[in-house]
């Protein structure tokens, strides 16, 4: 068999066992080799069968109309429309048995089989690999104008050095890979949107045997010039243009490589795609990088945020508009600015509670459990303070047979192009340091790619009388993870006391912070008559 169709080869060629017409009761003799023969010498790619030396008795197969279907693991059947050229023009189908020597070398011309087929249907050759004709699981679940914009987002070369040019992510899986170069060595690997190639090179230069790089972008255009420009690492890495949903790979993979990770780890919903892949691709217990996620949350308190978005929507509060009246809309506005979850870095001293997290095992978790994620959530007051919404940010986990290695967003630690996120309730609630704070994070699905965000926080009430009424505090919000604020301004300056040290890096390994990190004396203090004031002009000043 010849190697994979591209811009110069003209042919493809596998030999068989035996090929039948239905139409007729005899099948081919196995005592000579069968051809099987796609070509684009007319300038229009078909398929023939013959016995060597016998291609005068061929049988042609019309790839416009034609479809193939596994009878088992190595045989099928090629179905194709034609015309009785001895009656009107008269439609009918015509099916031709094909009996291979094993399962991979069917599985091979299935792949061959499609691929020249999307040939003749664009008039053009198709990258290496090949797309499955049926509708696919992404396409049922993710609207089309939203698959597009993404699809064409990522398509383009500045964003892709954007994310390369965040050299704790890139830096990071380098050293994943490179690290654990005992995983890699004589490896299978698939690249699951793949981007500019850059991890399949990372996986190349580890000893991968090969890398299959699926990307369903235009980049993968891109991807392809820049592995063809590494010749070395290139000659061992396979371009496939499509979804991992659809693609059909010639053998499976001892590795799973890829950045699937969005804000709050689950936008974009690349995750599902990596799952998917996992399923389909994955050798049992092959490894995945990274294999497992984890969603960091805590409480924190940050008056200028706050003020921040309420001002806002001051706006609409305006009686008098060039002669109209915009209060009608202000709550609408006022709602409409904190369904907004706030990507920023922040100081970590605003949180008010050591964080809790999530998990998310790669390796295990169904497609399914990702469509709705419920976290219950429980936290200690470390001070007395408002507290204004829940902070969150996740890290992922390169789980290689030489060296573990976290990559994270928290923050404190170094910023990457995640940074973190932060979900502002609209009614902020109080605390006591040492009182409990429970609640909620809903995160649901949509069909934008991203998700709905349902949060509740709650609290005992304090003050006199309190205990005794069991009075609760709570407060909730709803957010479309779809629509951030990106708040990209330098976070405010929150100076420290004479005698207080400078705040510690969160440490990547266990993300705890202890209690006596954080003191009264650095966190708001509820706000004076006139402090409102002084607030506003601060933000209008930014």
């Amino acid at each position: 068999m010849e190697g994979p169709v591209g811009q110069k080869e003209k042919k493809q060629e596998f030999t068989l066992v035996a090929v039948s017409d239905l139409a007729s009761s005899s099948s081919e003799s196995q005592s000579k080799p069968v051809v099987a023969r796609f070509s684009d010498d007319s300038g229009l790619a078909e398929l023939r069968f013959y016995k060597e030396s016998e291609s005068a008795t061929a049988i042609n197969v019309d790839l416009r109309t034609a479809q193939i279907f596994k009878l088992s693991s190595v045989q099928s059947v090629c179905l194709t429309e034609g015309s009785d050229s001895t009656e009107e023009k008269t439609s009918y189908s015509r099916g031709v048995t094909v009996q291979f020597r094993n399962e991979e070398e069917s599985r091979a011309f299935h792949c061959a089989f499609k691929q020249w087929k999307e040939e003749v249907l664009e008039g053009k050759p198709l990258p290496n690999g090949t797309i499955a004709a049926t509708k696919s699981k992404f396409d049922d679940k993710i609207e089309a104008s939203s698959a597009k914009m993404y699809f064409h987002y990522y398509g383009q070369l500045l964003h892709q050095q954007n994310m390369l040019q965040d050299y704790v992510r890139t830096g990071t899986y380098y050293a994943a890979v490179i690290e654990n170069r005992a995983d890699f060595v004589g490896r299978v690997v698939v690249d699951v949107g793949a981007g500019s190639g850059i991890l399949s090179l990372f996986a190349a230069q580890a000893g991968a045997k090969h890398v299959y790089a699926v990307e369903a972008s235009e980049m993968a255009e891109y991807a392809r010039k820049l592995i063809v420009g590494n010749p070395s690492l290139g000659q061992r890495i396979t371009v496939i243009k499509g979804k991992v949903e659809e693609v059909e790979l010639p053998e499976k993979a001892d590795i799973l490589i890829s950045e699937p990770m969005g804000t709050l780890l689950v936008n974009e919903r690349m995750l599902e795609s990596y799952v998917i892949a996992r399923d389909r691709f994955l050798v049992p217990g092959g490894k995945m990088f990274p294999s497992v996620g984890r969603i960091h949350m805590a409480p924190f308190s940050d008056e200028y945020l706050f003020i921040e978005i309420a001002n806002k929507a001051l706006f609409w509060q305006q009686q008098n508009y060039y002669g109209v009246d915009l209060t009608p809309l202000y709550g609408s506005a006022f709602q409409g600015y904190f369904s907004q979850p706030v990507v920023d870095a922040f100081d970590p001293r605003l949180l008010v509670a050591s964080p809790t997290y999530h998990v998310l095992d790669f390796t295990k978790s169904k497609e399914e459990d990702l469509y709705e994620i419920e976290i219950p959530l429980r936290f200690t007051a470390s001070v007395g303070a408002r507290v204004h919404g829940l902070a969150c940010w996740f890290d992922v986990l390169f789980n290689g047979s030489t060296v573990q290695r976290w990559l994270t967003t928290a923050p404190g630690a170094p910023t990457t192009h995640w940074y973190q996120l932060r979900c502002v309730l609209t009614q902020p609630i109080y605390v006591m340091a040492g009182q409990e704070i429970t609640g909620q994070l809903r995160m649901v699905a949509h069909n934008a790619q991203s998700y709905t965000l349902y949060l509740t926080l709650m609290a005992k009430m304090w003050g006199p009388g309190a205990e005794q009424g069991g009075i609760i505090q709570a407060s909730s919000c709803k957010l479309d993870l779809k629509e951030p604020y990106y708040r990209m301004s330098q976070p405010q300056a929150y100076p420290l006391a004479q005698d207080q040290q400078s705040h510690p890096l969160i440490n990547t390994q266990d993300i705890q912070i202890q209690s006596q990190d954080f003191e009264e004396a650095e966190l708001m203090q509820h706000p004076s008559p006139n402090s409102g004031a002084q607030m506003n002009s601060m933000v209008e000043n930014n």
